[in-house]
């Protein structure tokens, strides 16, 4: 199985557009890497590739990966569908661009296809996609030879989702345990994760590589940060650090290879001289830059 990391940024990307914090204008000055919006690629056979959300950078992350580019063929494309972690914007309007492919498959928790029907219906107006119930019983196989079960991780919904029953559904967000049935490498992908659980510890435990939730360090970062907003509190994102973050949660699983993604642009994590970068780094936890591919 290779993987790539088309993205790694969290909603609004690094630089944010609208933000003077420190961590942004440095990474206007070219002092820190710039990141994209939060979005992964994935293959068992090299010809097959599955998108890990749609990120509304999506197009610009396509064009600088030349293994997704299009052909042989004028209209060929090795992209054969998209799983969705959740219903967020910053997950889902990729979409959008991908219009027209035709023949694409889009797995989503039942709650997020429903919620996504208007678009789907727009969607499907330009070329007919196949939308699938990524918590379907058993799970399902990919083209390429990879196996995939969806595990709900947080009840969150997005915030154009009004108060109701709708709302209140448990299965928001997913993550995703993929196996490559060659090779037998398995990878966990959790970018939104609201609290720690006996699931998570579980499909740690199983994994040969976890892509975790890193979307902000501490628990008052925002407001510290930018001094305004609601803080993560409200965005359902659990915090790296303290005793209950996901830092001590990775550390009871050291046989993983152990990446953060989906970083805050006020996340000290984007830059690689931070205390808290030293820190993540001496418990054996990586942080990468966008384009990076590895292997399972």
């Amino acid at each position: 199985m290779r993987v790539v990391l088309l993205g790694t940024a969290a909603g609004g990307g690094f630089p944010q557009w609208n933000c003077a914090c420190a961590l942004c204008a440095a990474a206007r000055d070219g002092k820190l890497p710039s990141r994209t919006q939060e979005c992964a690629a994935l293959t068992g056979n090299g010809r097959d590739w599955w998108l890990l959300n749609a990120s509304p950078d999506i197009r610009a992350q396509l064009t600088a990966t030349a293994m997704l580019w299009p052909g042989p063929g004028p209209r060929e494309t090795p992209v054969r569908g998209v799983l969705l972690t959740d219903g967020e914007a910053d997950h889902v309007t990729g979409l959008t661009v991908l219009r027209g492919a035709p023949d694409l498959k889009v797995y989503a928790a039942p709650p997020v296809r429903t919620v996504l029907a208007p678009a789907r219906g727009v969607l499907d107006r330009y070329a007919p996609w196949e939308w699938a119930d990524s918590l379907a019983d058993g799970g399902f196989v990919l083209s390429g030879g990879l196996v995939v079960t969806a595990h709900p991780v947080s009840a969150k919904a997005p915030k154009y989702v009004p108060a109701g029953p709708a709302a209140a559904d448990g299965r928001w967000v997913t993550a995703y345990r993929v196996e490559d049935l060659a090779t037998g490498g398995v990878l966990l992908y959790a970018p939104c994760v609201g609290a720690w659980s006996d699931t998570l510890d579980q499909l740690c435990a199983e994994a040969d590589c976890v892509l975790l939730d890193g979307t902000v360090f501490t628990a008052d970062e925002m407001g510290t940060a930018v001094r305004s907003g609601p803080g993560q509190a409200a965005m359902g994102h659990l915090p790296v650090s303290g005793p209950h973050g996901s830092l001590a949660a990775l550390a009871r699983h050291p046989r993983a290879r152990r990446i953060y993604t989906h970083l805050n642009d006020t996340n000290p994590l984007v830059d690689s001289a931070s205390r808290a970068r030293a820190q993540v780094a001496e418990a054996g936890i990586e942080v990468l830059p966008d384009g990076i591919e590895f292997a399972l």
